[in-house]
């Protein structure tokens, strides 16, 4: 029943990420966005994804320490999936913003949400100091959106 469950919450996972990609790149036409969401702000959107894509393949390689078997397996593709697409839509979101703000904001996104994944679902410690520097870099990302 756990192997069941957990295969189909994966696939889900990868045709709901799949939907998601074709949505951006495919399906919608750009005219039809105009009203909505400029260029640039497409490609910020496309960037917060290639962050979040982040956080999920450092989710999925914290999960390959207690797994094993199939499961194992399992949380190995979550992590190669997960780590290209990241990497796909970040090199997206470069064509468009400077990269001086792309890598920063991706990494920034990347680590916040490690500390708060850490934090939440793997018992690590949330002390003062851990919050107060993730504000500042959280602080220090909307700065450069704000710039950028």
């Amino acid at each position: 029943m756990h192997r069941f469950l957990y295969n189909s919450l994966l696939q889900w996972y990868v045709r709901f990420l799949h939907v998601v990609i074709d949505k951006i790149f495919h399906s919608v036409p750009l005219h039809n966005m105009r009203f909505f969401i400029n260029f640039a702000m497409m490609y910020w959107i496309i960037l917060i994804c290639a962050g979040l894509m982040e956080v999920s393949f450092t989710f999925c390689l914290g999960k390959t320490k207690s797994a094993t078997g199939h499961e194992l397996v399992g949380w190995w593709v979550g992590f190669i999936v997960a780590l290209t697409l990241s990497m796909l839509l970040m090199a997206k979101a470069a064509e468009k913003l400077p990269l001086g703000t792309v890598y920063p904001v991706w990494t920034g996104i990347g680590a916040v949400g490690a500390v708060l994944i850490g934090i939440l679902f793997f018992n690590e410690p949330a002390s003062f100091w851990r919050i107060f520097f993730i504000t500042t870099l959280i602080l220090s990302i909307v700065g450069l959106k704000i710039l950028g």
